[in-house]
């Protein structure tokens, strides 16, 4: 199938476009005299998936709306495709992107939003027509055409909106928080689509969101945002296997990570690491503890399993406090003194209501943080798991 790009020329599928590496070289963005986005540095090549991530006010959307041109960059440098993009408008970035909100045409069909940005390019009638073919039947779309979109529900729109930038065989994809409006099965759906769409173009793609499933299933590589600033860029499994800080291993991981408190003793041949729920051992060579009185050590809730040697190898102990059924699985809330640890496990196995209970943690599978700057100890030469 021909494909005709902007510049007139034509190509013999979407994979074969013309794609953009981006380079962010300590881009700043100022309101006035507030900052919220401090030197962002970043490089993202020719093909790649990142994922923006982070909470609620980390500044990844006006990250991306720079990237955009929605909105002005207030010092530092933009490059796509290596050529400075600061002050070119969106139209001329060669970019195309897609909207939380739809932003779609309420006067005109779905057709015709679909089309819209090809018609303004002036491609030939019969290339708009095949390409509509091939995004609505990927998307779902192809008995909607003739509609508006206050006729289609709120994730019909937003695969119309997809449509709309899918269409246009950009050098880069842009993706604003694309599917937090629809129902979890079409988000799901949508989810397997994109990255779908993204194996099969290989357009350099950037992506918001603030849901660490969609992150850790759709990207290459995270871009985990805090307060303004790149807190850890990495692979899901670096960023889940080897978080640098305990905000990372905090916001990474569902259930989310136990993070306690717990004081330091050399013992020799190892580190013994107490607190009010209990004790773990940890091997000198993982961590760097020389000299430390305390620390913030973190297990994920599969991480802890059913001690069955009486505490002689140290873990944590108390009464439970919640259970929350998750189908195989349940997830036992437990503690004393007023903290809580969680611990996954099957549901078969599941212990009652204010009974206590034991957990062992696997000493592999340990996090240790600074407890002042929240930094990880763990030793950058110890292999991921």
């Amino acid at each position: 199938m021909s494909r005709a790009d902007p510049s007139g020329s034509s190509d013999s599928s979407f994979s074969k476009q013309k794609m953009s590496a981006i380079s962010c070289h300590h881009i700043i963005k100022r309101y006035g005299e507030t900052q919220v986005v401090h030197e962002f540095d970043l490089e993202v090549a020719d093909n790649e998936f990142v994922v923006f991530l982070g909470p609620s006010g980390c500044g990844k959307s006006t990250i991306l709306r720079m990237l955009a041109g929605l909105e002005d960059i207030s010092g530092g440098d933009l490059h796509i495709a290596g050529r400075r993009v600061n002050d070119l408008p969106p139209q001329e970035r060669g970019i195309a992107m897609v909207f939380q909100n739809y932003a779609l045409y309420p006067h005109m069909t779905v057709r015709d939003n679909i089309a819209f940005g090809l018609k303004r390019l002036k491609v030939p009638k019969a290339e708009i027509d095949s390409r509509i073919k091939e995004v609505s039947d990927t998307l779902g779309l192809a008995r909607y055409l003739q509609r508006k979109p206050a006729e289609l529900s709120g994730g019909q729109q937003q695969r119309v909106a997809i449509a709309r930038a899918m269409i246009k065989t950009p050098k880069v994809f842009l993706f604003d928080e694309p599917l937090s409006n629809l129902d979890a099965k079409l988000r799901n759906h949508m989810r397997i689509e994109i990255a779908k769409l993204h194996q099969a173009l290989k357009t350099t793609t950037v992506y918001v969101t603030h849901d660490q499933h969609e992150a850790m299933t759709l990207a290459d590589r995270i871009v985990l945002l805090r307060d303004g600033r790149i807190e850890q860029v990495g692979t899901p499994r670096e960023i889940f296997e080897r978080p640098c800080s305990a905000f990372v291993a905090g916001f990474i991981g569902t259930p989310p990570m136990n993070l306690v408190e717990m004081s330091v003793k050399d013992q020799g041949g190892h580190f013994e690491l107490s607190g009010p729920d209990g004790v773990v051992h940890v091997e000198p060579h993982r961590f760097s503890l020389q000299g430390r009185e305390r620390v913030t050590l973190g297990i994920r809730p599969a991480h802890l399993r059913v001690d069955t040697n009486g505490g002689r190898h140290g873990g944590f102990s108390g009464e439970v406090q919640l259970i929350e059924y998750l189908g195989n699985e349940v997830l036992v809330n437990f503690g004393q003194d007023g903290s809580e640890i969680s611990a996954l496990m099957p549901s078969a196995q599941g212990p009652q209501l204010r009974e206590r209970v034991s957990f062992v943690a696997d000493p592999q599978q340990v996090h240790l943080f600074d407890i002042d700057t929240g930094a990880s100890l763990l030793r950058i030469d110890v292999p991921l798991h």
